[in-house]
């Protein structure tokens, strides 16, 4: 059964047993639930049933051949899906669990559904390290496709509230589970055939990964803007509702100020609203923070979101990386 739109406000659930239970009973149904991971919260849904997953695209209103992340309990799990080569079990078997998804060529065994996967012969796995994800996907007994629980093109949540301000009466439950730890969604790596290739930065940080297998990677889809392999990859994401200025060196009367480091820019005392991603400069605390200032900043009712600049490096191409698709034209 499913009566979404009809049941009104969507339920709330509590991260103990009984919540997770229901849960789970929910996505066995073919309905929906945003449930916590270490990146961002996730909406879920059975990936192996396509009108569960139907369900997905059209809470979100999310573009139909933009793939979805499938979650599993496990790497053994995984396999069942997908054909993990040396440089994909090394990478799985060292960052899963964890913000590292797989893009890997669909198994023979493989029981996710063909609009979850956008039609394509490779599947998005990962197998999430938050312990409340873990529980729910060993209780649901399958995989969970799962991108981020906002509304296409939207702030990713990284709490309940931020799912309930997106997506209330338009799902069935939230897990309650608080706060995201990482605040990024996970890194993209495609392992295809030839050189294992960044479809997208994220929580895991690049040289981690280049570190453990011994090489460059590659970057970009070779799908192209309008065929991506993976999610995230649409120019125009993450986009709020104000104007997003990079690298800004002040602030212009009227604007909201997103501040990274100990500097104040020139013209921030008259900000309409300014937060600081991180006083200390750490790009962890940053990216912990980036999506809920962006949508505190974007509830100010700036007309622009000035974002002083971040540094290229580590979970700072991460950053820089979602601030290009929210500041890009739409």
């Amino acid at each position: 059964m499913n009566d979404r739109g009809s049941m009104g406000r969507t339920a709330r659930l509590v991260a103990d047993e009984a919540g997770l239970a229901e849960a789970a009973t929910i996505l066995q149904r073919g309905g929906l639930v945003a449930f916590p991971t270490e990146t961002v919260y996730g909406l879920g849904a059975d990936a192996t049933n396509a009108e569960a997953v139907a369900g997905i695209y059209a809470a979100k209103e999310r573009p139909s051949f933009n793939p979805l992340i499938s979650h599993l309990e496990s790497f053994e799990a995984a396999k069942v899906q997908g054909i993990f080569d040396e440089t994909a079990q090394k990478l799985a078997e060292t960052f899963w669990p964890g913000p590292l998804t797989l893009v890997v060529p669909v198994a023979p065994t493989c029981t996710i559904s063909d609009l979850a996967r956008a039609g394509l012969d490779s599947v998005g796995l990962r197998v999430p390290a938050h312990p409340l994800a873990h529980a729910l996907l060993k209780a649901t007994g399958r995989p969970v496709a799962a991108p981020s629980a906002n509304r296409s093109g939207r702030v990713s949540p990284t709490d309940a509230d931020h799912v309930l301000g997106d997506l209330d009466g338009r799902i069935d439950a939230v897990v309650d589970g608080g706060a995201s730890d990482v605040g990024v969604e996970s890194t993209i790596v495609a392992c295809l055939g030839g050189t294992p290739r960044l479809l997208r930065p994220g929580g895991v940080p690049r040289e981690a990964i280049e570190a453990l297998i011994g090489q460059k990677l590659e970057s970009g889809s070779e799908g192209g803007e309008k065929s991506p392999l993976a999610p995230g990859m649409l120019a125009s994401h993450y986009a709020p509702r104000a104007q997003v200025r990079l690298n800004a060196a002040d602030i212009m009367p009227g604007e909201a100020a997103m501040l990274f480091g100990p500097k104040m820019l020139p013209g921030s005392e008259q900000a309409k609203a300014q937060l600081n991603l991180s006083k200390n400069g750490d790009l962890k605390e940053a990216a912990a923070h980036l999506f809920s200032y962006l949508r505190q900043l974007d509830a100010s009712g700036a007309h622009t979101i000035a974002v002083a600049p971040i540094p290229e490096m580590g979970l700072g191409e991460a950053i820089n990386d979602r601030l290009r698709r929210a500041a890009a034209e739409r």
